[in-house]
């Protein structure tokens, strides 16, 4: 009830004169009623299923990974799909933004996947180096990204495609966010799996479950939601890893369970951090990225920060 209010705030915030009052004042047809179906319904919609699916994804990677303190943002996979998203804007100019889709998300699984590689390397892995070193696969993707995108001219275009901002989503604009709800709902029918899968790889094939294909699985999952809100609205860090900690600490590790906790939590975070950024500077806006950057950096240092003993 309190998301649903939540989105109803939210839909009702803006510049323009879209209130209960105007829309009945003017009907179907007025400008208030455009603006409320191609501009505030679509990006409230698209809030909704954006914080939805990047906080179930982040859920699933700490699963898989067996780390809370791993999401996209924290283990090189949002800045592979923007990587992605660069190659497909120079040489594939013509192809469609499903397209676009396909290619980010490719990137997005080869630099999780190479993220993993690098773990199974390490020899002792704490609960902090873990998303230190994703932090820093990261930081070099990011750093080809610029460097490609600063000699191709395309920089402002790659400062879109890394800060999280819903201020362009018109309808027309936001439809892809489904294809994340519906690989959501895919990783909800596979809850359990990946429970076991929590559990350690010895233990999923004795269960008689392939890790290794449950592996993959939960990975595709992973990259097509991050390629989608990247090619929609951009990078949102720190999304995935405060969300599934919270409901964590409150409700354990049963994936089935937490999951539908993660959703809603998900999206209520997300409409607060967009309110947010809509109403401290009104009428200018601050991107939903920055906003949901710092109080999940927050949030991440304050988990970091914890006695070892409490942390899991």
């Amino acid at each position: 009830m309190a998301v649903v209010a939540l989105a109803v705030g939210s839909t009702f915030i803006g510049v323009s004169d879209v209130t209960p009052a105007s829309l009945l004042r003017g009907g179907a047809d007025s400008e208030a009623a455009f603006l409320l179906l191609a501009s505030r319904v679509p990006r409230t919609i698209a809030l909704v299923l954006t914080g939805i699916s990047m906080s179930v994804v982040g859920l699933i990677m700490q699963m898989l990974v067996r780390n809370k303190f791993v999401e996209p943002s924290t283990t090189g996979t949002a800045e592979s799909a923007a990587l992605g998203l660069l190659v497909a804007t120079v040489f594939l100019p013509e192809v469609s933004l499903m397209g676009k889709m396909l290619v980010a998300a490719l990137f997005a699984l080869a630099g999780t996947s190479l993220f993993l590689l690098i773990l199974r390397r390490i020899p002792v892995r704490s609960i902090v180096l873990v998303p230190l070193v994703g932090i820093m696969l990261g930081g070099i993707i990011g750093a080809v990204t610029t460097f490609y995108a600063y000699r191709l001219d395309l920089l402002q275009t790659l400062g879109v495609w890394m800060t999280g901002d819903f201020s362009g989503i018109l309808r027309g604009r936001y439809e892809l966010l489904w294809v994340a709800f519906a690989m959501t709902v895919i990783a909800y029918l596979a809850a359990n799996r990946f429970t076991v899968a929590g559990l350690g790889q010895q233990f999923t094939n004795n269960a008689g479950l392939n890790y290794g294909r449950l592996l993959i699985f939960g990975l595709v999952i992973v990259s097509v939601v991050s390629a989608v809100v990247v090619v929609t609205a951009g990078v949102i860090p720190f999304l995935g890893l405060v969300v599934p900690n919270v409901v964590s600490l409150m409700m354990g590790d049963n994936v089935r369970n937490s999951m539908p906790w993660v959703a809603v939590l998900g999206a209520g975070f997300v409409l607060v951090c967009d309110m947010i950024g809509r109403l401290v500077r009104f009428p200018y806006e601050i991107p939903l990225g920055v906003v949901v950057g710092v109080v999940g950096a927050a949030i991440f240092l304050y988990l970091l920060l914890r006695s070892p003993g409490r942390v899991h």
